[in-house]
């Protein structure tokens, strides 16, 4: 079977990079092994729109300009399917997902699931995707702000890894945490955890930053940044219209 050299390393003619290791060519690690993802921002972003909203974008505006520009930001704060899908995953598809992402300004990282329920393994997986799946972003010329995720205070050894300390970050409040009572508590709790080990100077909120919370970190003299979520603009264009 034919061989090839790569460093000190005999690769097989045929293997293919199926775990995506080429994203982290350059990249350093935590402890963890959790790849360092540079934040990566000259201000903050006009507009965030999902990644379902800048699809449907691109396709529209791609008909008419193959090399348009669109100064937004991508978030993925929405349920994983829509862009972890067999079909339609940003991961699997990395090369098919920038040819959309190249027209826009930049991204948050991706919001691979953590659900407390997920078994340990899954959980720094993902932790792992959305660092290495921004690292390579940031390679590719889009601005990049780490989206932060966690869960019980049991994550919080590696939640945090691979985010700069004293930058920008980003957090969604859509769907469970905080808005539902239950979770407000575990949501406070790791907030002002990842506060104390990041010291981020600013925090972008997609969906509401209206909780006592962001109001004690404003109070701190964090930066509060908040963007409506494509549903709350919705509500708010159907008011309009009434």
């Amino acid at each position: 079977m034919r061989t090839t050299i790569q460093g000190n390393r005999k690769i097989r003619a045929g293997l293919k990079d199926c775990w995506n290791a080429f994203m982290l060519e350059g990249a350093e690690f935590t402890d963890n092994d959790i790849p360092i993802c540079p934040t990566i921002l000259s201000e903050y972003p006009k507009e965030i729109l999902t990644w379902v909203e800048a699809k449907e974008i691109h396709k529209k505006m791609v008909r008419k300009d193959k090399d348009y520009y669109y100064d937004a930001f991508i978030c993925f704060y929405i349920d994983d399917q829509c862009f972890d899908g067999p079909r339609s995953s940003v991961w699997i598809f990395p090369w098919l997902a920038m040819r959309i992402m190249k027209h826009f300004r930049g991204i948050i990282t991706i919001d691979f699931s953590t659900f407390q329920d997920f078994p340990y393994p899954l959980k720094l997986y993902n932790t792992y995707r959305m660092r290495a799946f921004g690292y390579w972003a940031g390679t590719q010329g889009l601005e990049t702000i780490n989206n932060v995720r966690w869960g019980m205070p049991d994550t919080y050894h590696y939640c945090f890894d691979g985010i700069e300390i004293d930058t920008v970050v980003a957090v969604g409040t859509v769907g469970g945490s905080p808005r539902k009572i239950e979770d407000r508590k575990r949501f406070e709790q790791g907030l002002y955890e990842m506060v104390r080990r990041l010291r981020p100077h600013a925090i972008i909120v997609y969906g509401s930053a209206k909780y006592p919370c962001f109001e004690k970190l404003r109070q701190e003299g964090i930066t509060i940044v908040e963007y409506q979520s494509k549903t709350s603009r919705a509500f708010e264009r159907g008011a309009q219209n009434e």
